[in-house]
């Protein structure tokens, strides 16, 4: 069966609808993408994780896949929709939501308890062999954990999933003076700039520092995390925190309260002690668009209801989003996260 899986990490939208269209019509296109064997250790591990989480009392919940707010994350492009008649005075515009997380913020407001699901989640002209444009998300939120509770809970989920391997945990600082003899916090930008085009072979001069250190982690690092065991990274810039509280390191820098979890090379989780500051979503939220702005993007409208959920009062948590497609790929020793999913985009 013929599936298309080796792309570019983040494929512009236009292209792709040019690439899919473009296919030669055939009759097995109607076919799914995955193997009725691959569909079946699906269905068994979704019943795992259901037990998983049961045995620790952890609510399952389902939330909307459409909101009135977006991502405003400037690396992250929503996909939006419309909704008119039946009623509404106007048409209303909704966002396919990236992830769950602001609808399952609410409800940890509003008093839910520790929770989780497995949401379908949608990010705009992301098709390779790691990515979809529709995807399944496994997120779950622990009032009372800290990141420490919670990396435990990932590793144990991941063991009772793929397999019994030893689990480390490196900081972010670490990470780049192990493999890359440099301090990411320190180091100059003009060295930084330097250091990515001589490794990437992309031009650095108008780089900034994070785009800097997201190269060097993507091309010269990620893929030697997690070779024989599940890695945690920790400690992240603080201008990477997104939607985590930010605290200090031993070494005075102002770093992100996150993780995230890696095995053979490929991002699993993304973790974090979870922001409860309204003002301060609020004030990200603008950040985040202006970011967008200055890269040409258009301004996403924020979730004014998570700002106000936050304001209201969240018990303090940690949560995390785990790549339930990508971890059915380890488990079943896919190729590609096509050979998991019952229709990829190219034949949905």
């Amino acid at each position: 069966m013929s599936v298309i899986c080796f792309l570019p990490l983040s494929l512009p939208i236009s292209n792709m609808t040019d690439l899919i269209s473009s296919s030669s019509p055939s009759l097995e296109t109607w076919q799914p993408s995955a193997s009725i064997e691959n569909l079946r250790l699906r269905a068994e591990v979704l019943n795992q994780i259901r037990y998983f989480f049961t045995e620790r009392q952890v609510l399952e919940v389902d939330t909307p896949i459409l909101g009135r707010g977006g991502s405003t994350d400037p690396y992250l492009d929503s996909m939006q929709s419309q909704c008119q008649g039946g009623g509404l005075i106007e048409p209303l515009s909704l966002y396919l939501q990236t992830s769950p997380e602001f609808h399952m913020k609410r409800l940890l407001a509003a008093g839910s308890g520790a929770i989780w699901q497995l949401a379908r989640s949608f990010r705009n002209g992301e098709f390779s062999e790691r990515h979809n444009p529709e995807f399944a998300m496994l997120e779950w939120y622990r009032p009372g954990f800290d990141l420490e509770d919670l990396m435990l809970e990932v590793q144990a989920l991941l063991v009772m999933v793929i397999g019994d391997l030893p689990f480390e945990k490196i900081s972010y600082r670490e990470l780049f003076q192990c493999h890359l003899n440099l301090d990411p916090f320190q180091t100059n930008l003009l060295m930084l700039q330097e250091k990515a085009e001589r490794e990437t072979g992309i031009d650095g001069k108008e780089l900034d520092r994070d785009t800097c250190c997201d190269l060097l982690l993507s091309h010269c690092i990620e893929p030697h995390l997690g070779e024989d065991r599940f890695t945690f990274v920790f400690d992240y810039p603080a201008s990477q925190a997104a939607l985590a509280k930010v605290h200090q390191d031993e070494f005075g820098e102002r770093v992100a309260a996150r993780f995230e979890c890696y095995h053979q090379g490929i991002e699993l989780a993304n973790g974090y002690h979870e922001l409860t500051d309204g003002e301060e979503q609020a004030r990200r939220f603008t950040q985040d668009n202006q970011s967008r702005a200055d890269l040409g993007k258009d301004e996403v409208t924020p979730d004014h209801h998570l700002v106000a959920a936050l304001k209201s009062g969240i018990p303090e948590c940690a949560g995390v989003a785990l790549g339930f497609d990508r971890m059915l790929m380890l488990k079943a020793k896919a190729k590609c996260l096509s050979d998991v999913i019952s229709f990829a985009i190219d034949r949905a």
